[in-house]
Formats: structure tokens, C-alpha cells, sequence
């Protein structure tokens, strides 16, 4: 049996969120899911349904967290040793909203967990887009591509989470033992669990299934010897579990040709 792990999950009423939640019971890891709505709290309870771990919900507004110590004070309470970040507005509702949750909690729980020594993961569930700029596997006409998609069309959405994983990759670079790891698919789909494509992938578009991306969320949560990096996927023709030995052990970072790099 896997050994015992509390794992912090923001936005857990979410949809991969909901698809990890049973994964990372069922290896015995206790989950701790932060949702806003009390009226999701029954519904995701059953979840924890004759699994191994304890699933313990609780009602807190992302978007009420406005500093690091705030953050903090939900991490000392919770007590975990890996967070995950499956929250966001999506770039709905007011534009304010999208800053407020994807970029400033975001961060706010992303300092205050390299602040805590217990907490050694962090997985940020970002996106394929979120780069400020164009890394060498990709040509110019892709990365144009991009540009006319994630500055435009998604434009507040994008602007939140590249601050967000820029502030991931440097606070984790601050402690040897800590991995962030940002996990960046393409277009979600509702398509089961399948083979992937991680890493340094020559496109910048295509389909992600949420199954696969929370199947690979708990794969890093469960690899001992990851380090902090970007990594991007889309589905493709590797085997999950082998997709994830060969980007740790090849040491694969997708954060290559960014500024901070």
C-alpha cells in the first residue's frame, strides 16, 4: 500500500477535480476538497464511497482569499503534504473575477505552500496556451496560431493563469525539495482515460480528456523523484504511466524558452 498522504484540493466540485478525487482515495491518500457551494457538499461526499481514504469536504470561497496568510491559515488547518489547483472562473462572469481567483489565490496558495515545509507537490492544472513565449519545438506559423488564440479569444483567462504558473515555477525553484508542477492540456473533452502525449509536444492545439488529465495528476502526485516543471499534454499514443517515468527520469521541462527558465 501506497504510503498515507493529505492532499489539499481547491475547486474540488470541478470536473477533473471529480475525477481525481476517487483516484487519490483509492490509494489510501486522505483528500481535503474545497468547494464554495454548500449544496455540492452531499454529492461530493459520495464520492469517498468504499474507498480507501477519508474524504473530508469543506465550504470556503477562493475568492475571498486575498493574501498569503490567508491561504496559509487553510493549509496549517488542513495540514497537507500535496496541493492541487483545479479552480477557476474559466474567464466566466466579470473580468475581476477571473484575476481574482486564477491569478490572485492562485499565487496566494501557491507562496503560502512553498512557505509551508510539510507541503512538497503542488499541481496547477493550467493550460496548453499559458506561455509568454514561443518555446523551440514550436514553429513560428504554430505559435501565431496560438497567439490569435490565447491573447485574444481568451485573453483574461490567459493573462491570469501565465501569472500564475510563472509564480509556480519561480517559488518552486526556491526549495530542493519541493516540485511544482504545472500540467497543461489542450482543449477538454469527456473522452475516458487514454494514452497522452506529455512533454515537449510539436503542436499547440488539440483534445485533452479531463479523465486523463486527473489520471495524470495523481501518476505526479505518486512519482517520488519528480521535479518542478511545466509539462504539456494532449491525447496521444503513450501509455499514461510511461508517459510520466520517461518526462521525470529525462527530467522533461516545458518551461523551456521562457523568460524566468
Amino acid at each position: 500500500m501506497a504510503s498515507l498522504h493529505n492532499v489539499l484540493l481547491l475547486g474540488g466540485n470541478g470536473k477533473i477535480a471529480q475525477l481525481l478525487t476517487p483516484l487519490l482515495l483509492q490509494r489510501s491518500w486522505n483528500v481535503t476538497s474545497i468547494i464554495r457551494d454548500p449544496a455540492q457538499v452531499a454529492n461530493l461526499q459520495k464520492l469517498g464511497d468504499g474507498l480507501g481514504g477519508k474524504l473530508n469536504v469543506l465550504v470556503r470561497s477562493l475568492e475571498e482569499v486575498t493574501s498569503d496568510a490567508q491561504a496559509k491559515s487553510l493549509i496549517d488547518e488542513v495540514k497537507p503534504d500535496y496541493v492541487v489547483w483545479s479552480a477557476g472562473a474559466g474567464g466566466k462572469g466579470a473580468p475581476e473575477r477571473t484575476y481574482k481567483i486564477d491569478r490572485d489565490a492562485a499565487i496566494h496558495f501557491i507562496r503560502a505552500s512553498v512557505a509551508t515545509p510539510s507541503v512538497t507537490k503542488f499541481v496547477m492544472i493550467s493550460f496548453l496556451g499559458s506561455r509568454l513565449a514561443r518555446p523551440a519545438w514550436w514553429s513560428e506559423e504554430i505559435w501565431q496560431q496560438q497567439l490569435a488564440t490565447s491573447r485574444k479569444a481568451l485573453q483574461r483567462y490567459y493573462e491570469a493563469k501565465v501569472a500564475a504558473d510563472e509564480v509556480l515555477y519561480v517559488e518552486g525553484k526556491k526549495r530542493p525539495d519541493f516540485a511544482g508542477i504545472c500540467l497543461r492540456p489542450g482543449r477538454l473533452t469527456t473522452e475516458p482515460v487514454g494514452k497522452v502525449g506529455l512533454g515537449k509536444l510539436p503542436v499547440a492545439s488539440g483534445t485533452s480528456s479531463r479523465a486523463s488529465v486527473a489520471h495524470l495528476t495523481a501518476l505526479l502526485l505518486d512519482a517520488p523523484n519528480v521535479k518542478n516543471s511545466w509539462l504539456d499534454m494532449l491525447d496521444g499514443d503513450e501509455d499514461p504511466e510511461a508517459a510520466v517515468k520517461r518526462c521525470v527520469e529525462e527530467g522533461v521541462d516545458c518551461a523551456e524558452g521562457e523568460p524566468f527558465f
